[in-house]
C-alpha cells in the first residue's frame, strides 16, 4: 500500500487582505527597519484603544501567490504579517511558510488570543498580552506563553498605572522576560511616555520600552 501522508495546504488557499505597503517598522525589536506590511482583514477582539479598526471588515480576496508576488515587488527583505488578527484566517499559516521559504525575515503580529503553536518556527511571533485597560484581558490565551522562545517577543500596551502594575505581576508569575524579549508601550494620549519610562527605570524592569515610531514620523495615517 502507498504511504499515507497528511494533507498539505489547499492548492488555492486565499486570504482576505486589507492592504500591503512598505514603510518603516514602528514597533518591536525590528523598529526602524524598512518593512513590507501585509495586513489581513478581520479580528475577533475589540480592544478599546485599537488603531486599526479599518481592518475589521472589508478587504479583498488574494491568493497566496498574489500576495508573495506583491511582497517581492517592494524589494525589501523584512516582512510583517499583521491585522486585524492574522491568525483568524487559517491560510495565514500557509502564507507565513511561503514567505519564509522565499527567504524573507518574517514577523507575525498577533493578539495572543489564538493558538500560535502552528506558526512556522522561522517566524518571529510578536504576541500581545492584553492588559485590563484594553477591555479584552479575558481573551488572553495563557497557553501560548510556554510556546514562546528567544526569537519571539511579547508586547503589552498600557493605558495607566493599573495596567503597568498588572503587567509587572504577569512578568513575575510567568517568568516572561526569561523566555523572550518584553515590550511595554504607552497608549497614545492616555499614558505619557515619560511616566512609563520613569516607572520602568524605578523598578529596574528587564523590559524594552517602545513608542510607535511610525506615528512619531507620520501621525495616525493608515497604511504608514
Amino acid at each position: 500500500m502507498p504511504e499515507e501522508r497528511a494533507p498539505g495546504p489547499p492548492a488555492e488557499a486565499r486570504l482576505r487582505l486589507t492592504e500591503i505597503f512598505c514603510s518603516i517598522q514602528g514597533e518591536s525589536s525590528r523598529v526602524g527597519l524598512p518593512t513590507v506590511f501585509v495586513r489581513l482583514t478581520g479580528c475577533p477582539l475589540r480592544c478599546r484603544w485599537c488603531d486599526t479598526e479599518y481592518a475589521f471588515n472589508g478587504g479583498k480576496s488574494w491568493s497566496i501567490d498574489e500576495i508573495v508576488t506583491e511582497v517581492a515587488r517592494h524589494g525589501v527583505p523584512t516582512v510583517c504579517v499583521t491585522g486585524g488578527e492574522p491568525l483568524a484566517q487559517k491560510a495565514c499559516l500557509v502564507l507565513l511558510e511561503r514567505l519564509c521559504d522565499a527567504g524573507y525575515s518574517v514577523s507575525l503580529e498577533t493578539s495572543g488570543a489564538l493558538d500560535i503553536g502552528g506558526v512556522d518556527p522561522r517566524v518571529s511571533r510578536i504576541m500581545d498580552l492584553k492588559a485590563p485597560g484594553s477591555a479584552e484581558t479575558s481573551k488572553n490565551r495563557w497557553e501560548n506563553i510556554p510556546l514562546l522562545n528567544a526569537r519571539d517577543e511579547i508586547k503589552i500596551v498600557l493605558a495607566n498605572r493599573q495596567d503597568y502594575d498588572w503587567a509587572v505581576e504577569q512578568l513575575g508569575i510567568y517568568g516572561i522576560a526569561q523566555r523572550c524579549p518584553v515590550l511595554f508601550s504607552p497608549v497614545q494620549g492616555e499614558l505619557t511616555p515619560a511616566d512609563l519610562a520613569e516607572w520602568i527605570v524605578d523598578d529596574r524592569l528587564p523590559v524594552r520600552m517602545q513608542v510607535q515610531l511610525h506615528k512619531v514620523i507620520w501621525g495616525n495615517q493608515p497604511g504608514r
